[in-house]
């Protein structure tokens, strides 16, 4: 069980990108990253194009949690690493889902490099994990 409802997949696949955002060391939810996600069976995955350099991929690799946002679903989530025999599946995902966009641009996902990033986006909830803090405006912590 992915501890994502059929309607919280189907929304999120049908978005064309998805709001990410990474909780820091101080619990605190950073800026969202626009980005590509694509589902595979009842997961949902994403890549940074830029692989590991890529800021908000960085900024998940420090405490794994996050948000997400995509067609009408906000979710607090945990950065999950896939085995790595799905990489063609998810690759597959990828052509199928941007077809419309230039084979290059696609192909900025399908990388070895982006490839490296792939994560799988689990709800914090089905984790037993509370929501991130969210820092309030024009109050420091």
């Amino acid at each position: 069980m992915t501890g994502w409802t059929s309607q919280e997949l189907d929304a999120i696949e049908a978005a064309d990108e998805l709001e990410i955002a990474s909780v820091g060391r101080d619990s605190a939810l950073g800026k969202p990253t626009t980005i590509w996600v694509v589902r595979e069976g009842d997961d949902l995955f994403v890549r940074s194009v830029r692989g590991s350099a890529g800021g908000w991929f960085r900024g998940t690799q420090v405490r794994r949690e996050g948000r997400i946002s995509a067609g009408g679903v906000t979710k607090d989530v945990t950065f999950v690493d896939p085995d790595d025999d799905l990489d063609e599946r998810i690759d597959d995902a990828y052509r199928s889902k941007y077809r419309r966009y230039p084979s290059n641009t696609v192909g900025s996902v399908l990388t070895e490099q982006a490839r490296s990033t792939t994560l799988m986006l689990t709800p914090r909830s089905a984790t037993g994990r509370g929501p991130a803090r969210v820092p309030t405006p024009g109050v420091s912590r």
